[in-house]
């Protein structure tokens, strides 16, 4: 008489965490937005400047390939 409500038990603990298990979203799903300060440090040890190093710092901060 136990195994049947034992069951029961287990089946609704399972249902109740398999929402909690979903795979983190892709990294290009959430792009990770850098300071300011870090993407300015990069351009410097690129030795960019002008409108190429404007536009760096911009896809820097946005996580964008260079």
């Amino acid at each position: 008489m136990k195994t049947p409500a034992l069951l029961a038990a287990v089946a609704l603990l399972a249902a109740a965490a398999a929402p909690a298990a979903e795979p983190p979203a892709s990294p290009s799903a959430t792009p990770i937005k850098r300071s300011l300060k870090a993407c300015n440090q990069q351009a410097d040890g690129r030795k960019l400047t002008g409108a190429a190093r404007a536009q760096f710092v911009k896809n820097c901060q946005v996580s964008k390939p260079s």
